[in-house]
């Protein structure tokens, strides 16, 4: 989160800066969810609260998408609106897990969830992944953990973009569910892959938790509208949590968020424009000597070593930022050991900034004659 505060002090004082440093859609949500909100909004009648759980509607909604997207019967009465996947990891954690209980998580990895583990008096077990794994933690490794109560798993992942292949995410799914480890799978970059689609645990796991939402793939990232899928015996205590943190997920963005449903064409014209970033961004790297990226196969990131050039990841993103208008991440902020040589770009912007974002960074490595 520096380099995108000093991104937005940079712009402040009137300089041009080209954002690769925030994980948003530019793209903004669907028609159709504009204009069922703007329906709502014109009637000019109380929105008021909603259940807790959320709306029936949304949820049946999301119920007939994994039907038609995984071939996976959930019933709806499983599936909880949350406000935004990161209330539903809130939930999820103070639900599932006790003071004191320990929990894989991968690294490099989104540093929100080691984060929300500690506030929550939890204890996160590091999983240290490399590219030849898909920076994925495998069956082994989870052996070797020892007694863990938990694992989050991710895929497609932030900060890497890689995809878990499926037989190993299915043994992990299975070897969790004998243990009686909880999994809870992040799948809220499902929908943005490229070559393979991703693996839902949805129907393998009887025990784990899905974190899903409308942030990503449909672009609604402000609407703060997320869901879980959660076990019969995680509904109540989610239910009573929600009720005493949250109340309700704000009800407009889920009476409009159920015709996300009906854009699919709209939404698939948005991962093509994706891809051509990806592509676009790659051939720049590789022009500018930074070929060792992890598998992006999905989500909209690159996450690049850089340790031929610096081991410094901060100071290498500061310069590029201040000298070259253009805004990254340091490998630092998803692992602290080894991120100090790795970078991420996000390219979930649109294709003109790619571009020129491309063109600043190569004649940056030029003038500093990397």
């Amino acid at each position: 989160m520096e380099m995108l505060r000093e991104a937005n002090q940079l712009e402040e004082k009137g300089k041009n800066i080209i954002h690769l440093e925030v994980g948003e859609p530019s793209a903004g949500a669907p028609s159709a969810v504009y204009m069922k909100a703007q329906k709502i909004l014109d009637e000019k009648k109380p929105i008021p609260y909603t259940d807790a759980l959320g709306i029936s509607i949304l949820r049946e909604r999301i119920s007939e998408y994994y039907k038609s997207s995984y071939d996976v019967i959930i019933p709806y009465q499983n599936i909880i609106i949350t406000t935004g996947t990161s209330a539903g990891f809130v939930l999820s954690l103070l639900s599932a897990f006790d003071v004191g209980d320990k929990v894989a998580i991968s690294v490099p990895g989104y540093p929100a969830y080691k984060n929300i583990l500690i506030s929550l008096g939890l204890n996160p077990v590091e999983i240290t992944t490399n590219k030849n794994q898909k920076y994925q933690p495998t069956l082994i490794q989870i052996k070797k953990l020892g007694n863990i109560d938990g694992i989050i798993v991710a895929s497609p992942s932030n900060p890497t973009g890689s995809i878990f292949d499926d037989k190993e995410l299915e043994e992990i799914t299975n070897y969790c569910d004998k243990k009686g480890i909880r999994i809870l799978s992040d799948e809220i970059y499902h929908g943005i892959t490229y070559e393979k689609k991703a693996l839902s645990i949805a129907g393998i796991s009887k025990s784990g938790i899905i974190l899903n939402g409308f942030s990503k793939y449909f672009c609604m990232t402000g609407w703060r509208v997320g869901w879980l899928i959660v076990p019969d015996e995680l509904i109540k205590p989610i239910e009573k949590l929600s009720q005493n943190l949250f109340i309700s997920t704000n009800a407009l963005s889920q009476m409009a968020a159920v015709d996300a449903f009906d854009c699919n064409d709209e939404l698939q014209e948005i991962i093509k424009k994706y891809k051509i970033n990806r592509d676009i961004l790659i051939d720049s790297l590789n022009h500018m000597g930074i070929s060792n990226i992890a598998p992006c196969d999905g989500a909209f990131y690159i996450y690049a070593d850089i340790s031929h050039l610096t081991e410094n990841s901060m100071l290498f993103c500061k310069d590029l930022l201040n000298n070259a208008g253009v805004a990254i991440t340091p490998g630092i902020d998803f692992d602290q050991t080894n991120g100090k040589s790795f970078v991420r770009f996000s390219y979930s912007c649109d294709e003109e900034n790619i571009v020129e974002a491309s063109k600043r960074m190569l004649k940056w490595v030029k003038q500093i004659n990397i």
